[in-house]
């Protein structure tokens, strides 16, 4: 985002676990917008299309760019299977996220993160971003210099206040460590600190690009509170309302719902975006703006331009599984779909948008039929034990596991595995041993009406259909 460049009038969300993929970055970067990889789970998602024998040889020719090759022919002989693993043979898992973490840990991370970006990279010279999760602190620092490594001109990151950004995309551009401080629960005030030392990564300290931070917020008190401080202040923001999909901010004051248990929002929830512009810094409006009267109206608030999610999450290009996005769309466009605000499904705390549709675990039957499992701990919090060590644990990890480990047992109720079902929602979903294979959950924005004119006369649509309409004529 240089000032003296033209800033992107649309930037296409970072969405679920691997849903916003190299792929579609790609599409939408190469028409001059903002295309932007989803950089959670980037390890094991990579980890399994190698199994998968690693279709089109993508990764191992973005691997064979990777600076570090003997990081890349571990990674591949480790993760790598020509042909593909059996049907129904499950995969291997990855390391989990800890604030100490291992270095084959460290090293599959920096590579994914590197492959992601360099693929969504290739063969235009658009700009390309990468969203990440301010909860999932323990996976940032490994992901983020990865994502640098590969030359990514925008870091977007929400769900939480990510004041610490701003500095850590300075350490590792001038080659120095990059340090967070991560909040424990039970930890009496006691923090922990994460380190990454470049140096212990690609054995020297070497400057690399600093890309551009864009903070997403829910309120203009939380932009201004990150502006106010030169440590602290993004070059940009994203307003994400409540009707944008995956996690969004809890409603200000006192909780309310409404018959179907959702929260209320309100007037104190709405942005003032007259202050947001005297802050000075460009902002995207996010949330039911999918449409050309969206982009003209956040342009005529005072905001650059608008971030669009569920459009592009439905169109050919996202890694969306296909039979999932059909289903989707036809019951969207037949108006049986519901997407409800979830105050329980994640374990993040945030509400969180989950779609009704069939076979998933936005069906009731299905969340509750599933056995609670805990295999991959992207979620995870990291607490502080009796003994003063630290321990991990989630509320939607078996029950008497997080109980044993000191949580509370209303924390458990209605918690969804988002690891293993956002994962599954782009057709990798793990295979268990008695035969059965993990559900996916479809997370969208509760404002669709976009697809009518995407699908007009059409069975599918594709991202240059999106940027195109959001461009045309009101």
């Amino acid at each position: 985002m240089r000032r003296s460049g033209r800033l992107p009038e649309i930037i296409q969300g970072g969405m679920g676990v691997g849903v916003s993929g190299w792929r579609l970055a790609r599409a939408v970067a190469s028409m001059g917008q903002l295309g932007v990889v989803s950089g959670l789970g980037l390890d094991t998602l990579m980890a399994r299309r190698l199994q998968l024998g690693d279709p089109g040889g993508h990764i191992r020719r973005a691997l064979a760019d990777f600076p570090l090759p003997l990081v890349a022919e571990r990674v591949i002989e480790r993760y790598y299977v020509e042909g593909g693993i059996e049907r129904d043979a499950p995969f291997r898992l990855v390391p989990k996220v800890t604030l100490t973490p291992g270095r084959p840990g460290v090293d599959l991370a920096v590579a994914a993160n590197f492959v992601e970006v360099f693929l969504a990279k290739e063969g235009h010279d658009g700009p390309v971003g990468v969203n990440y999760m301010e909860k999932l602190q323990a996976a940032t620092p490994a992901a983020l210099y990865g994502a640098m490594l590969g030359g990514v001109d925008y870091v977007l990151m929400g769900a939480g206040i990510p004041a610490q950004i701003p500095a850590l995309l300075d350490a590792f551009a001038a080659g120095m460590p990059g340090e967070l401080t991560v909040d424990l629960q039970g930890a009496g005030g006691t923090p922990a600190r994460l380190v990454l030392d470049p140096a212990n990564v690609v054995g020297a300290r070497p400057h690399i690009g600093r890309p551009q931070f864009i903070a997403i917020v829910s309120s203009n008190m939380l932009a201004g509170y990150l502006a106010r401080d030169r440590r602290t202040r993004p070059e940009g923001f994203v307003v994400e309302g409540p009707v944008a999909g995956g996690h969004s901010a809890r409603p200000r004051g006192q909780l309310v719902v409404d018959t179907a248990g959702q929260p209320v929002y309100g007037p104190r929830d709405a942005v003032e975006l007259a202050k947001m512009s005297a802050l000075g810094l460009p902002f995207w409006l996010a949330g039911g703006y999918a449409s050309p009267q969206g982009l003209s109206l956040a342009k005529r608030a005072g905001a650059a331009g608008v971030q669009v999610g569920s459009a592009f999450a439905l169109c050919e290009e996202s890694n969306l599984d296909p039979t999932l996005r059909r289903v989707v769309i036809e019951r969207a466009l037949a108006g049986a779909l519901q997407v409800r605000v979830d105050l329980r499904a994640s374990p993040t705390g945030f509400p969180f948008k989950v779609a009704d549709a069939p076979g998933t675990l936005g069906d009731h039957e299905v969340a509750t039929a599933r056995g609670r499992v805990c295999d991959l701990g992207y979620l995870r919090v990291a607490y502080r034990k009796p003994n003063g060590r630290i321990g991990y644990r989630c509320p939607a990890e078996p029950v008497t596991d997080y109980l044993r480990k000191g949580g509370q047992p209303e924390d458990t109720e209605g918690r969804l595995c988002l690891c293993n079902g956002l994962i599954a929602t782009i057709g990798l979903a793990q295979r268990r041993c008695d035969g059965s294979t993990e559900p996916p959950v479809v997370t969208l924005g509760q404002e669709l009406s976009f697809l009518p004119a995407l699908m007009e006369q059409k069975s599918r649509y594709t991202a240059r259909d999106v940027v195109e309409y959001l461009l045309g004529d009101v």
